[in-house]
């Protein structure tokens, strides 16, 4: 170790036990004012962050032994930050919806997030207020609206018939499927013609692809993010991220000054540009005026950009594997479902969102994959916008509060047999009714979150499972292989996969 690397060593441990007793000591002054719920006792100066690491398996898997000892709300100690964990329905409920813009906040930025936020200017990572209005609106106004969804349908049309070619290469060349990494193609590529209006070459589309799962996988939480003090100490992982940030922005930075270029001529679609000007996202970007920011810049139409690639690619991709898994198992379930799909538009008829909306078995299958293996186990971190009460507790501003959402699907008051994996329950069951977004009552199950952060592009993401699911189990009957039998082991990858993706056969349906 240097010389520096000594000093700043020594100076950042100077400051952590500074840190230490100054929480200590203004612990019982804090007390009056905020009383957490209780929780596991942890370390000095760490908490319960090293308690968690030796269990060697992932925080969210830790979480339902916790519950059993703590009840459904109880606080952690990670480091310099504070958790207070959430699990009971009534009070996600609660917090979300009745207290929604209480809870509409987000929790300060690790330094190495905030290398790709800059400064938290995205529609999921920026704080409650002006700009996180302005960017969900156009968000919302510019990707999932009625007209916009419309008018991009042929996108999705061009992208699955080439789809479907390239399960029959693969399957020719393997003699089998990789279910998530041939989904993960097609909705980037449909994901980046919408965002920049622009056919790219497939190279090009996985450059895209490669760069957001690394983006993903460096923001996740790690050391650094539990001890912001001892940033000095972790100068690598600052470099590898600066470094990573600046492949990210030549990646998608010739794409966006291509697409203002396009704009600014004001022509008309082409072989690269193919949609008209205004019907792509970055579009909407190039004018918008961000309260307390002005006009973007380039870095911040990276980061927007980016954020419709991150919440739109693994989440849709995800599902689609967990879904394919359930059908191979469940063979009565496929034949099912493509007798709905044959009765609604023949066996090779096209099937388009109008038909999609009108297939409930579908719609079923869909939501028991996301009751069943829901994407994310958590909701994005949430922060209170003020100190406010919930269950009976204080809960300050400055803590993060985390909703454990996974313990609702699985609870036996709420779902019969809630280990099976029965999608007639949501058409005749205790599924019916059901409100995946917590704003018409009582909450059984929010894969998308709820309230005021509930995910914008949940209409968009479901849409594109349905689309894709419908035409790939019109076309071709998914089969187990063999050599690689299914295995529903989870791990843990930014959202919930299989720890051995699917490999499944397909026979052409005849």
């Amino acid at each position: 170790m240097e010389l520096i690397d000594l000093f700043l060593a020594f100076a950042s441990l100077l400051f952590l036990a500074f840190w230490w007793r100054r929480s200590f000591s203004s612990s019982s002054s804090a007390a009056s004012k905020a009383i957490l719920p209780p929780g596991p006792p942890g370390w000095p100066f760490v908490g319960n962050l090293f308690q968690i690491i030796l269990q060697r398996r992932h925080f969210i898997f830790a979480i339902p032994d916790l519950r059993k000892k703590y009840g459904p709300m109880f606080t952690m100690k990670m480091g310099q930050r504070t958790l207070v964990i959430v699990t009971s329905p009534d009070l996600i409920h609660e917090a979300l919806v009745q207290k929604g813009s209480s809870f509409a906040s987000r929790p300060p930025d690790s330094p190495i997030r905030l290398v790709f936020s800059i400064g938290k200017c995205a529609v999921n990572s920026a704080e409650y207020g002006p700009l996180w209005r302005a960017l969900r609106r156009n968000f919302v106004s510019e990707l999932i609206s009625p007209l916009r969804v419309k008018q991009c349908g042929w996108i999705r049309d061009w992208a699955l018939e080439r789809h479907m070619g390239r399960l029959e290469a693969e399957s020719k060349r393997a003699g089998f499927v990789d279910v998530m990494d041939t989904c993960r193609f097609t909705v980037c590529q449909i994901l980046v013609c919408i965002c920049f209006g622009a056919k790219i070459s497939e190279e090009w589309i996985r450059d895209i692809d490669n760069v957001t799962k690394e983006v993903m996988l460096i923001t996740m939480p790690h050391l650094p993010d539990f001890f912001p003090i001892l940033t000095p100490l972790f100068g690598k992982q600052m470099r590898k991220a600066k470094q990573l940030r600046k492949v990210q922005v030549e990646c998608l930075l010739p794409l966006i000054n291509n697409r203002r270029a396009f704009v600014q001529k004001g022509e008309g679609p082409n072989s690269e540009m193919v949609s008209p000007v205004g019907a792509a996202y970055v579009d909407s970007l190039f004018g918008l005026d961000a309260p307390g920011r002005g006009r973007l810049g380039d870095q911040e139409l990276v980061t927007l950009c980016t954020e419709v690639f991150v919440a739109g690619i693994d989440t849709s991709t995800s599902v689609l594997q967990w879904v394919f898994y359930e059908l191979v198992v469940n063979q009565g379930i496929q034949e099912k479902l493509y007798g709905e799909i044959v009765e609604r538009v023949g066996k090779e008829g096209r099937i388009g969102e109008e038909h999609v909306e009108t297939m409930p078995y579908l719609n079923a299958i869909i939501k028991e994959s996301l009751r069943v293996h829901s994407p994310a186990h958590f909701t994005l971190s949430h922060a209170a916008t003020e100190e406010t009460e919930l269950g009976g507790y204080r809960i300050p501003a400055d803590v993060n509060v985390e909703f454990y959402i996974e313990w609702m699907t699985e609870d036996p008051s709420l779902w019969k047999d809630p280990e099976v994996f029965r999608p007639e329950r949501f058409l005749d069951g205790d599924g019916v009714g059901v409100d995946m977004t917590g704003t018409k009552g009582a909450v059984k199950m929010l894969p998308f979150g709820a309230g005021r952060r509930t995910c914008p592009g949940l209409s968009l993401g479901v849409l594109h499972v349905n689309l894709m699911l419908a035409r790939m189990v019109q076309k071709f009957k998914w089969v187990p292989v063999p050599e690689y039998p299914p295995d529903p082991t989870e791990t843990f990858a930014f959202t919930v996969v299989m720890k051995n993706p699917l490999k499944a056969a397909i026979v052409p349906r005849l």
